[in-house]
């Protein structure tokens, strides 16, 4: 039997580390950027045309290359960051594998012009899909010019995977501002198809964030700082009532590195706490700085999941300094001069120290586990219901529907203020009271859609809103949908919009009810959302629906029900998610042993 195992050619070994490393045109700009940086720039420009797929350009003031640094460079493992196994435990750069020039150049077609301080002439190196075209002497300024174009030019499959110009400048912006927020000393600029996105000069962090997020945002945020044996965290938090539901900002970086970590990202939120409505998300920016050794990096190929040696230690820490940072603010007291017309507070006096005890009236007959009498009767606020996971609700059949509609209790109970709660002759019937006004509103919004029965509903005075460069790519996209159902926005330009008008009969405030449809649409879902218009009915479904926490009087909890059961789909909302359920009587009798 001859040998059947063999060495992959460098080409196609390239292009399978490409698969990890570049994902798309953001992936490119990020190793790009974050080379720069580990080269010492001050000043980096990117460029990007048609999102990237045409051509991305990152021009840099670094130390530069010499003309066998250029050509070595894109050979595998080939780095200047590290030397040896144990180098890897004292990083202090974002770049070591030297995997990403090599992965670039084996799926585009690039040209790196560079040349360092000790020379007059520079190199120009042109490479396409990982084969070498030319290299040739070249006059140039001190740094590196990398021209990227064509992206996936050679694995077409993966280019006809690439999402629209507006979803691929969202996430080349995401990208480009979690590199930016580390570091505030470096000057950036970001163009696409010509025009300028982003111009940020070198300054302070509270600085930077507020030129990419706006200056009202600045007003905001908490500083935070904690110095400890095990490393010190700082940056800033946002003021409780700053949470929002979709879009808030939260990053996490370490060592100058932005990771990903949802243990921490749970201790900012345990320390938020019963200051902010259950779903709420609060903005964060926290940066750790920790010894190199006590974290590893070397994970996945884009080093966004970090661990740490002492998890548990780091966590109680951080949450005990975002809770300082909260109660700091809390604690200042705001001092009211204006007593006019407002009564006396009287002053304790020992010698008249009895106070009244209060009088409580109760119904001992009352017991909350018995049947109401009347559809009209009042229905219990406190109760307990099985914890059991109840069992999936399938009524795909016309006769069990409608069954269940005639048999189903006039009374419901809500739980916790997030589930609906209702006798039926099988068992009891559990509703998710906002997942059902999501599958509801869905409904309406797109048969009004379908039927162009939006109708604009002017505001008497404008409302002004500022997003970010990144949401602004996608609003753009959006504006024409937005029109059609009902929105009328003006742009003021730098990122800032007036709502005019929004769709009649649509509640809420205008500046919250754009920002949560812009965000949920950064969040593509599946399932029923084939079309611009349906995806965009579900952000405006989610931004208006139920939400929970709110309490709802036994009329409102019936009206849900009814619509519900009017939807072409009761059992799960447009992006797949349950609606309701049902917990079997023989379920609820075996569990209470009868």
């Amino acid at each position: 039997m001859s040998d059947i195992i063999h060495l992959l050619p460098d080409t196609v070994a390239n292009q399978i580390a490409a698969g990890e490393v570049i994902q798309r045109p953001a992936s490119v700009i990020k190793e790009l950027v974050e080379n720069s940086v580990d080269a010492g720039a001050k000043n980096i420009h990117v460029i990007v045309v048609d999102a990237g797929r045409t051509m991305i350009q990152v021009i840099d003031d670094g130390q530069g290359m010499s003309e066998t640094d250029a050509r070595l460079a894109f050979e595998r493992h080939a780095t200047s960051k590290i030397s040896k196994a144990d180098d890897l435990f004292a990083l202090h750069t974002m770049g070591f594998r030297g995997e990403a020039l090599p992965s670039i150049a084996a799926v585009a077609q690039v040209e790196l012009t560079t040349r360092v301080a000790s020379e007059e002439i520079g190199t120009c190196l042109r490479i396409a899909a990982s084969k070498v075209l030319s290299q040739e002497a070249a006059s140039c300024p001190v740094g590196c010019n990398f021209k990227v174009e064509n992206i996936f030019y050679n694995v077409p499959v993966r280019r006809k995977f690439l999402k629209s110009n507006a979803t691929e400048l969202n996430n080349i912006l995401t990208a480009f501002e979690r590199i930016v927020l580390v570091y505030p000393d470096i000057s950036f600029t970001l163009h696409s198809n010509g025009s300028e996105l982003l111009n940020l000069r070198a300054g302070s962090l509270m600085q930077r964030i507020t030129e990419v997020f706006g200056k009202r945002f600045g007003q905001d945020l908490l500083p935070l700082q904690v110095n400890t044996a095990m490393g010190n965290i700082s940056g800033f938090v946002g003021k409780p009532e700053t949470a929002k539901k979709k879009g808030a900002y939260q990053y996490l970086f370490v060592n100058g590195r932005y990771m990903r970590h949802a243990y921490f990202h749970k201790a900012v939120l345990n320390a938020y706490e019963h200051l902010v409505a259950e779903g709420m998300q609060p903005p964060y920016f926290i940066y750790f700085d920790v010894s190199p050794a006590d974290i590893d990096v070397n994970i996945h190929p884009t080093k966004t999941e970090i661990k740490f040696e002492n998890e548990q230690p780091v966590w109680q820490i951080l949450s005990a300094a975002v809770k300082d940072a909260i109660g700091r603010f809390c604690d200042i007291p705001s001092i009211d001069f204006d007593t006019e017309g407002r009564p006396d507070i009287p002053v304790f006096n020992p010698q008249h120290h009895h106070v009244e005890v209060p009088h409580v009236t109760y119904n001992p007959t009352y017991n909350p586990f018995s049947s109401p009498k009347s559809s009209s009767g009042a229905t219990p606020r406190d109760g307990y219901v099985a914890t059991s996971p109840p069992a999936p609700s399938l009524f795909d059949e016309p006769d069990v529907l409608s069954s269940v509609i005639s048999e189903k209790s006039p009374v419901h109970y809500q739980y916790k203020g997030r589930y609906i709660m209702t006798a039926v002759k099988s068992g009891l019937m559990v509703i998710d009271q906002y997942r059902a006004s999501v599958r509801i509103l869905f409904e309406k919004y797109v048969a009004q859609a379908s039927e162009r029965s939006f109708v604009p509903q002017r505001l008497l005075f404008p409302e002004a809103v500022q997003f970010t460069a990144a949401e602004e790519a996608v609003l753009k996209d959006l504006l024409p949908q937005l029109m059609k159902m009902g929105f009328e926005l003006t742009d003021l330009g730098g990122g800032n919009y007036a709502v005019n008008a929004i769709p009649s009969g649509v509640e809420g405030d205008p500046v919250s009810l754009v920002r949560n449809v812009v965000s949920e649409s950064i969040e593509k879902g599946g399932g029923e959302l084939s079309s611009p218009s349906a995806q965009l009915a579900l952000s405006l479904a989610r931004a208006t629906a139920v939400p929970y926490g709110q309490l709802l009087s036994n009329e409102e909890m019936e009206s849900v029900t009814n619509q519900l059961f009017l939807c072409s789909n009761i059992n799960y909302t447009p992006d797949g998610r349950a609606v309701l359920g049902i917990l079997p009587q023989s379920d609820i009798e075996h569990l209470l042993g009868s």
